[in-house]
Parts: C-alpha cells; structure tokens; sequence
C-alpha cells in the first residue's frame, strides 16, 4: 500500500489525495507540517516539500504536478487525462496556472508572517496579481462549463477545484466568488464529489519559525 504524507491545509497534495481516490487507490494518509523540525519529508524528498508518495519497496514520489503524472501512467483507468496530445496539453495548462496561484498564495502566507517593517507591499501586490491573472483565466476558460476540460472530470477539475477552495481558506476575504459567480457555481459542485468532501482543507499550527 502507498503512503502519503500530507499537510491539512496544502492544495498540492489534496491533488494527490483526491486523484487516488477517484481511482479508487488505496493509501496510508500521514498528516504532518513540513516546516516543523519534526517532520520526516526531508528523508524522502531532497526539497523538503509536500505532498510525498511512498511506495511499498521504500521509494518516493514528490512534487504534486509529477505525482499525479507517475500516478496517471501506473494507473491509468480510470482515465484523468484525456488521451489525445491536444487534450493533454489543455489539462497541463490548467495545472500550470493553478500551481502558479497556489504558489503566490504560499508566498503570500510567509509574506504576512514576517514582521511589519520586513514586509514588501511590492512583493505582495506582485503576488496578488498572479492569483487575479489565474482567476480571471480560469473564469474565462471554464465558463458555464460542468468541467473544466470537455464534457468529462479529469485533473483540470481536481487542480482548479483545489485553488478555488484554497483561497477560501488562506485568504476568506478575497472577493472571488462575488467576481466570479460562474466559479463559484463550479467550486460549489465540485466540493459535492465524496473525493472533495472528504479532504476539505484546513489549517494547521506551524510551531517552528520559518519567516
């Protein structure tokens, strides 16, 4: 059986945690906060980030966007991608942007940590303006669409379905449902899977410095 070390909060690896489930692949779920001295990621990933898969012969898979495609080739039905080069394309594009905006959030996030005078108002609003960029993408792209990409679910979903309620939960004020209504109706039916109801994230105590 796989293991995945998670963090509660982390769109990244609610990817993972929601592509293996709809592929009905059973794993170990081990929460942890990375930034802590106690966590184990750094004995599987030389980056020391989350999500991680460990597979049963002791080895791992790190960096979502790449387990999700290791996860896709070793187990391929039920399909999440589509098959053809034009509709593998348009998914990858749909991860791109939303890893760019959970990127800036992340950014964000440590940003706001620092103290006061340390802060870059700059460096924030230069953040802040990739998530607008990706919302008003992601708005224009999926429309009044059921799914993101073509008529079926598929990781397009599962990656803007994770940033959409991410920014719920890192940034509750951010006025995106009221700018975009047509994302809010998709964000909405997508939390309905059983996958997403079962991995609402949420946050967790960082007990070590890190800004």
């Amino acid at each position: 059986m796989y293991r995945l070390i998670s963090a509660t909060p982390s769109p990244y690896a609610r990817k993972v945690r929601i592509q293996l489930a709809e592929k009905g692949i059973p794993f170990e779920l081990i929460t942890e906060v990375p930034w802590d001295s106690s966590t184990q990621t750094p004995q599987y990933n030389p980056l020391e980030k989350l999500p991680v898969l460990i597979c049963e012969d002791g080895s791992s898979v790190f960096e979502s966007r790449y387990i999700n495609e290791w996860v896709e080739l070793k187990h391929p039905e039920p399909a999440l991608v589509p098959k053809d080069i034009d509709g593998i394309l348009a998914v990858k594009r749909f991860e791109i942007i939303v890893d760019g905006m959970c990127d800036a959030m992340v950014l964000m996030f440590f940003e706001k940590a620092r103290e006061p005078h340390l802060r870059s108002p700059e460096w924030t609003a230069r953040q802040k303006r990739k998530l607008d960029g990706g919302l008003r993408e992601l708005s224009r792209v999926i429309g009044a669409r059921e799914f993101a990409h073509g008529d079926v679910f598929s990781m397009a979903d599962i990656a803007s379905g994770t940033v959409l309620k991410y920014i719920d939960v890192r940034w509750p004020e951010n006025p995106w449902r009221a700018e975009y209504p047509n994302l809010a109706v998709y964000s909405d039916r997508l939390e309905q899977r059983p996958t997403f109801t079962a991995t609402v994230p949420v946050p967790q105590i960082i007990r070590d410095k890190v800004a």
